[in-house]
């Protein structure tokens, strides 16, 4: 965790990605009627600050929209709607030529690291091409920038002619990591950057990346599922459910005292080393299955799954709101003078 300037880098507002997969579904067919269009919403309006210096974690079930969001912030994914600045510039309405000149600033670690890596480029070629593409450096100097970047992930430079399939998940992602600094971002988006490793590697490359955002003053959205992770990286955490923001605070502040049902559960699924705890400890179940984001309930999404719903949790869409300092909660049972939605069943 670091300590940030309070400046906002990142700014998102109401940032929409919809998928349209067309109309013709199997009941349109069936019944003769008009094809309805069919609409994925991945993520429907989501609106939040990431400060220079910090690492905001995204958590959330598969499918609730993280990467799609990580992917649109730098227009690797069609925006739909809304507004992504960096530094106050709006990525969303810039063009093509604009936006090469940014993603020099903005890069990503992707999540798999044995599919992110062309297996028919070396090493060097893999980490070199960005500072070729962006005229960073030439000649021999590439090689040069190249070798201290293997070793600033710590590889060795010996290693610089060889191919992808000769290193491990680990190595893999550290490969991973030096090509995204080889531009020397200000921001990067990690999609899920230990989910494919071994849980002995995890805490390695979870340690590097702390390392080099220190050493590089670097701003991450770290996407992941496992709390355990971010609640050792972050800052700040911002809890998704389909397609929507549903609580948003310090990190030790959400696992002290989350405020939403869905946050509950999640933190509930994370085990306790300690087994006497472990044996003890309550786990929250949620019943039903996500629902999907083509036809996404009315009103709170989570309606459907929450042991504390009501008749109006149908039809009120509830807005992301500060409940206490720092603290936001999308939720139309709880507000700042009743915090714990158990106390107001």
């Amino acid at each position: 965790m670091t300590e940030t300037n309070g400046k906002s880098l990142i700014s998102l507002e109401n940032l929409k990605v919809h998928f349209n997969l067309g109309g013709g579904g199997i009941l349109d067919k069936l019944t003769g009627g008009s094809p309805v269009p069919r609409v994925v919403k991945a993520v429907d309006g989501v609106t939040f600050d990431i400060k220079a210096g910090e690492t905001l974690g995204l958590v959330g079930e598969s499918g609730c929209g993280k990467s799609t969001l990580g992917k649109a912030l730098l227009r690797l994914t069609p925006i739909t709607s809304g507004k992504v600045f960096y530094n106050g510039k709006d990525l969303a309405n810039s063009s093509e030529k604009e936006m090469r000149e940014q993603r020099k600033h903005l890069q990503m670690i992707f999540q798999d690291p044995y599919a992110s890596l062309n297996p028919r480029m070396t090493v060097g070629n893999i980490i070199g091409e960005p500072i070729r593409t962006f005229g960073l450096s030439d000649g021999g100097s590439v090689e040069r920038k190249v070798q201290d970047l293997m070793e600033t992930v710590g590889m060795s430079r010996r290693f610089i002619k060889r191919y992808p399939h000769e290193f491990s998940g680990g190595q893999r992602q550290r490969i991973g990591i030096a090509r995204a600094l080889a531009v020397d971002p200000e921001f990067i988006v990690a999609d899920e950057p230990i989910s494919a490793l071994d849980v002995s590697i995890q805490a390695q490359i979870m340690n590097l990346m702390e390392d080099l955002q220190t050493q590089k003053n670097l701003t991450y959205l770290f996407i992941s599922h496992d709390l355990r992770a971010i609640r050792h990286v972050a800052d700040r955490v911002a809890v998704m459910y389909l397609g929507k923001i549903v609580e948003l605070a310090g990190a030790k502040d959400i696992y002290a005292e989350p405020l939403m049902p869905y946050t509950k559960a999640l933190i509930s699924a994370v085990p306790v080393p300690d087994p006497e705890i472990e044996s003890k400890r309550e786990r929250i179940i949620l019943t039903g299955d996500v629902p999907s984001p083509i036809n996404p309930p009315t009103g709170c999404r989570f309606h459907t799954r929450c042991p504390f719903a009501i008749e109006d949790c149908k039809r009120i869409e509830p807005e992301l709101v500060e409940i206490k300092p720092k603290h936001y909660a999308a939720c139309i049972r709880i507000s700042p003078e009743n915090p714990y939605i158990e106390e107001n069943v």
